[in-house]
């Protein structure tokens, strides 16, 4: 009995609901009725049953009664549902735009994954035309290197926007979703532009300090700036990365004897050589590019004299040749290249080519080394994909390294480095705090808008009442454009005050706080107050609209 009284109240608020639904009531209320309703419920030997009258209706059989309770069930349940989903819908149309950023790099996934992501510089356009076709993906950067494949986004929901970019970097890639998730990072709004400024500082780089990083993120936004593919978002948070980037390199010690991973492959390569042979150790250098010439550079700042470069053109060899007067370089064409290999003891391949240079059958040809630098040929490959073949390393007379093995490079100084990361951690909080400021500046940007639209509905209504007043036939046009410009000089004027107290750069907190509070302020005022929900739903069916056409 108790149990069926619980369930009785537990069906209270469904009878309650079903009151609304008059109509299968009405054929027995009586046409002078003034009754009441009056509702209940009943323990019989069928279970619960509804009980009661509306307006004078008749009572019913404990049969009737039970179906009408099945009826009042189906209605509550029907408008719990959609209950349901206007309180998900609310939730999700409230949500504000998040700054998002998802991927993997050599700290969370090995090379063979990693290549299958990257995306060539030439791709980069495409690919953020890509991304931003999205249905909840407003803005977008790829920052893809040897070392990572990283996609900035602004995401107009953040588990819809990840769950969108997941499956777009599966199908690029071929890897399933499932699997990719295991090495994706996934980092929002001030984790995820902190994590920038991090990278960018080169400290989130396999070797701290190192200053490749940062030229490659300027390349972003070189590539957003021709492409026109960066938002506003987007555009600032790289820029802003970029001088925390420079602060932490030119106010720190971070990048004294720090390395590239160009260096540090050299030094990986010496490393591995007998020492007292390392200066006669035959080097080849296949790609002539900025990885390339980075090695070129750090060969011969070890004093190595002499280096092969096998290239597709002569032009840029020559341009370094020129440029590092210490070191011989020796210029071979592309077609040259495993010829080459069979003269040189240290192999280097920097190239962008999506398909490996050597394989095992290519190697098993080549002659043996000379005892004097080990017996064995070393390929250290710095490329992404990679040029060298897995298949390579199974062979007795050589040793392949890549990016990932580079760890042993910079395994010393661990202290030194941890001291300076501290000292950058400091600046880079200074830089994302100027960047959340201007962030939430452009909270007062729908207001700004708003107020204009208001005082310019103001304006063409009183001045379309006075032109009436006046006649049509009394103004030369003249008249008429004297009269305009005098009401929008009028209403500038009148703005100009307020409009300067809603705009602020986001570079001093204080300053940003007044700013906000004009702004609500003025909100309250001229009932200025922005529904967030309709400019969502506009953008969503605005993406929506132009992936259908």
């Amino acid at each position: 009995m108790a149990a069926a009284n619980s369930l009785a109240t537990a069906f209270l608020g469904a009878a309650t609901a079903a009151a609304a639904m008059a109509e299968p009531f009405r054929a027995n209320r009586t046409s002078n009725s003034t009754a009441s309703p009056a509702f209940g419920f009943r323990v019989c030997q069928r279970g619960v049953a509804f009980v009661g009258s509306w307006r004078g209706a008749v009572r019913r059989s404990p049969r009737c009664e039970v179906q009408v309770d099945i009826q009042d069930k189906a209605a509550a349940s029907i408008s719990a549902i959609e209950q349901f989903k206007k309180i998900s819908a609310d939730r999700y149309m409230k949500e504000r735009s998040s700054i998002a950023v998802i991927g993997l790099s050599v700290h969370t996934a090995p090379v063979e994954m990693r290549e299958k992501l990257a995306v060539p510089e030439a791709q980069w356009p495409r690919a953020v035309g890509e991304l931003c076709s999205l249905t909840h993906i407003e803005e977008a950067a790829v920052l893809s290197t040897c070392n990572r494949m990283e996609i900035y986004v602004v995401a107009l929901s953040w588990h819809r926007g990840i769950r969108e970019v997941t499956e777009w970097m599966s199908k690029i890639s071929g890897i399933p979703a499932s699997e990719l998730r295991q090495h994706l990072f996934m980092l929002r709004d001030g984790d995820a532009t902190r994590h920038l400024f991090e990278v960018s500082a080169g400290l989130d780089s396999l070797v701290l300090g190192e200053g490749q990083i940062l030229a490659q993120v300027k390349q972003v936004v070189r590539v957003g700036q021709v492409s026109g593919g960066l938002g506003k978002n987007i555009d600032r948070m790289f820029k802003d990365a970029i001088t925390a980037g420079k602060r932490v390199r030119s106010e720190t010690n971070i990048a004294s004897g720090a390395v590239s991973v160009s260096s540090a492959a050299v030094e990986l390569a010496l490393m591995k050589l007998p020492k007292p042979h390392c200066g006669s150790a035959r080097m080849l250098v296949i790609g002539a590019g900025k990885m390339g010439k980075l090695v070129i550079k750090h060969l011969a700042a070890k004093g190595c004299k002499k280096v092969v470069v096998v290239n597709r053109s002569v032009e840029r060899v020559e341009a370094i040749r020129d440029e590092l007067k210490d070191i011989e370089i020796i210029y071979r064409p592309f077609s040259q290249m495993h010829s080459c290999a069979a003269e040189a003891d240290v192999v280097f391949t920097t190239t962008a080519s999506e398909t490996p240079l050597f394989l095992k059958e290519h190697v098993q040809v080549l002659p043996t080394v000379s005892e004097d630098v080990g017996g064995v040929r070393l390929f250290v490959d710095i490329s992404v994909p990679r040029n060298v073949g897995s298949c390579v390393a199974n062979h007795e007379h050589a040793r392949v390294y890549n990016v990932d093995d580079l760890k042993e490079v910079v395994e010393a100084n661990k202290e030194d480095r941890l001291r300076k990361a501290m000292e950058a951690q400091a600046l880079i909080t200074q830089e994302l705090k100027r960047f959340e400021a201007w962030r939430d500046s452009l909270e007062t940007v729908p207001t700004i808008k708003k107020l204009r639209s208001y005082a310019d509905r103001i304006r063409a209504s009183e001045l379309e009442k006075c032109l009436q007043k006046v006649g049509e036939d009394a103004l030369t046009k003249k008249m008429r454009k004297a009269i305009d410009e005098l009401s929008t000089g009028i209403v500038n004027k009148l703005l100009h005050g307020p409009l300067q107290h809603l705009r602020c750069d986001g570079s001093d907190s204080r300053t940003l706080d007044e700013t906000l509070g004009n702004m609500h302020a003025l909100n309250r005022m001229f009932n200025l107050h922005t529904d967030q929900k309709a400019i969502l739903e506009q953008k969503i069916k605005a993406k929506v609209g132009k992936t259908q056409r």
